[in-house]
């Protein structure tokens, strides 16, 4: 009797059976592009052994405006072809099914190619887009259908055609990038008509015995964007055209509502695909923020969907389902939706891969394999650098030791988990303590790790991680550090946040929040972020109406610069745009004269003022904590030294995690 009955149940498709409910959903990683075929194959295969039950591929460009950026990867050619028929037939070879993401990007095109309904420039993307006319339209439609067959060539499964996100086939559907007046604009009829023919002609080129899904837009979250009743009539449209499953989409990616950060609730958008699904009579797939076989197997046990997409999550741990149907669920490394190195890679041109999981897309290169020469490996701090390194080590046959002075493992992992908006990081340390507890590694907790401790070691690793930096303040003994504050200590009603890197957000958005944080009460979070009804409101978009905040907050920097510049590439706005609804007052070009009885002096501009708070919390950057490395190296022993006792630069989980395990896998 299987934990998840709806999860692992199968569904008949009719001309094919999926072995579960489970989606891969789509992702750009960037692999195709690297031309490392073997790569790529690698990556999906993993995730076809780990039982998911389909996959769909990041999206591939029908033509060279279509694509995402230029050079983006496609099937333009013969060679193309046999390059995606070493990634099926290593999908199939694994026990798994494929299909491939038909992507054109539209106005979101990052070339001077690009292509739209109407010329009307996306505000993230710097190219205005050339108005297609008619015989454009055609040649669209003629590239998409004959990257379906190429795709059927190549070994897919199926397709899935991308109409949500604020792509080019969602472009056409609505009057905020539709100002056409001829057949392809005006009456929703007409706006919905490229679309539709896309499927239609696309069924038709493929035949009946291949996988068609539609990736439809549930709530653009922009203004003139679809209704309720627009939506179900595509939908319905859809169906007729010959698409063998609905996927949801959600928001537009220039909405300014966020949908797949961290801080938004988990299953935040099911109640969209439970209003869709009676409404049509192919499966529908429900999608964001659906991280844990526990929250699948609620959606689908309340009728919510026929399937749910998981992305990130496959990032995060090829062996999701596997692990699930084995009863190991505690066993899967959680996906905590930070975005650092999958979405903010993405966008910046990177590789993908993950924080929590060095391994995603670097499959043939981060190879843990079996130690020759097995050692006694001493780790010194259990924050994230030091667990997985401890991890992988004990994995690789090598005996191992973790030591932490404190009496639990995690470090400051902590920190992050009590912050409103990422409690996510909670499901991370609970994975790291439970792989502990059932590796082989040695736990030395609440003591201090002397150098005389680590002599009889063959291996020394230091990863004790950072301290806060002395700012040099007059009257900082006055002052709370970050530390303090997100340990719990009490803290006035009016605060001074000094340094606004990550951690000087974090603590600002700790500060303003009380009682029960929006990332856990949907009703809540849909207020604070004025998500709507589509069926009340075109585009779902509503006021917003946060919750006042629980301090008045000064978010100071010494850089002259807008605060929050560092943040992450696709989650800074959204800590911005969250801390403003707060009424945080965040100011840049600040000197910090003196800490007094009256507040916190400070000069800027020329000009001095007294900031009339009641603390002054220090988050002005950290040091790393390396004394223990240093006596060692004193002692004539040499350590490796990781994380931020390494480098010190904020609290970066993601670098410590990644340079942990490709140390262990070294060793």
């Amino acid at each position: 009797m299987t934990t998840y009955p709806h999860l692992l149940a199968p569904l008949d498709l009719g001309h094919v059976r999926l072995r579960n409910r489970v989606l891969m959903g789509s992702m750009h990683t960037g692999l195709e592009e690297t031309g490392d075929w073997g790569r790529v194959a690698a990556f999906y295969a993993a995730r076809a052994a780990g039982g998911a039950g389909l996959i769909v591929t990041g999206g591939m460009a029908p033509n060279r405006e279509g694509g995402v950026f230029p050079g983006a990867a496609g099937l333009f050619s013969d060679t193309d072809i046999a390059n995606h028929r070493r990634v099926t037939d290593a999908v199939h070879d694994a026990g798994g099914l494929i299909a491939m993401q038909i992507l054109h990007a539209g106005r979101y095109a990052y070339g001077k190619e690009c292509v739209a309904p109407s010329a009307i420039k996306s505000p993230i993307s710097p190219f205005v887009p050339r108005e297609l006319d008619a015989e454009g339209i055609e040649k669209q439609i003629t590239d998409i259908v004959t990257a379906a067959v190429r795709a059927r060539e190549a070994g897919y499964d199926g397709v899935e055609i991308m109409g949500s996100e604020g792509y080019f086939l969602n472009q056409f559907l609505v009057r905020h990038t539709n100002r056409r007046d001829d057949d392809w604009g005006g009456s929703y009829e007409n706006r919905m008509r490229l679309p539709v023919e896309v499927v239609r002609r696309v069924r038709e080129a493929v035949g009946p015995e291949f996988i068609l899904i539609y990736r439809i837009s549930l709530i653009d979250l922009v203004p003139d964007g679809s209704s309720w009743e627009e939506v179900v009539q595509l939908a319905r449209a859809i169906e007729a055209a010959g698409a063998s499953l609905l996927n949801t989409g959600i928001g537009w990616h220039e909405a300014r509502v966020p949908t797949i950060a961290t801080s938004v609730p988990r299953a935040a958008f099911t109640w969209l695909t439970a209003r869709l699904r009676p409404e049509v009579g192919i499966p529908v797939i429900t999608s964001n923020r659906i991280n844990t076989p526990e929250v699948g197997e609620r959606v689908l046990a309340a009728g919510q969907a026929d399937m749910v997409s998981m992305a990130r999550p496959f990032l995060a741990d090829a062996n999701f389902v596997a692990k699930a149907a084995a009863g190991r669920a505690e066993e899967i490394a959680p996906c905590i939706a930070c975005n650092q190195a999958c979405l903010d890679h993405t966008f910046s041109g990177k590789l993908t891969s993950c924080l929590v999981n060095p391994r995603a897309c670097h499959e043939t290169e981060l190879v843990y394999t079996p130690s020759e020469a097995p050692k006694r490996v001493a780790v010194v701090g259990a924050g994230p650098a030091g667990m997985m390194t401890a991890l992988v080590a004990a994995e690789r046959g090598h005996q191992v030791v973790l030591f932490d002075r404190a009496e639990r493992v995690g470090g400051q992992l902590h920190l992050a988990a009590s912050v409103p908006g990422k409690e996510e990081f909670k499901g991370l340390i609970a994975w790291f303590g439970t792989m502990l507890e059932r590796s082989t590694v040695e736990l030395r907790l609440g003591a201090e790790a002397r150098p005389e401790d680590l002599a009889g070691f063959e291996q020394v690793v230091i990863a004790t991680g950072v301290a806060p930096r002395d700012p040099g303040i007059a009257g900082q003994e006055r002052a709370l550090s970050y530390l303090d504050v997100l340990q719990g200590a009490p803290v006035g009603r009016r605060v001074a946040v000094i340094g606004a890197g990550g951690i000087g957000f974090d603590v600002s958005e700790y500060l303003v929040h009380s009682g029960t944080s929006p990332t856990e009460d949907l009703a809540l979070w849909r207020r604070e972020w004025g998500v709507g009804d589509p069926a009340e409101a075109a585009g779902g978009l509503a006021a917003p109406a946060p919750e006042a905040p629980a301090r008045e907050v000064w978010l100071l920097q010494r850089k002259a610069e807008k605060p929050g510049r560092g943040l992450g590439k696709t989650t800074g706005w959204i800590h911005r745009a969250a801390l403003a609804a707060k009424g945080v007052k965040m100011m840049g070009g600040v000197s910090y004269k003196a800490i007094t009885p009256e507040g916190l002096l400070v000069e800027r501009d020329g000009a001095e003022q007294v900031l009339p708070v009641d603390d002054v919390v220090l988050c002005a950057g950290q040091v790393s904590e390396r004394s223990l490395a240093d006596a060692l190296i004193a002692m004539g022993i040499t350590p490796h030294v990781i994380g931020g006792a390494d480098v010190a630069a904020e609290l970066d989980a993601k670098r410590a995690i990644d340079q942990g395990a490709r140390l262990a896998a070294a060793l």
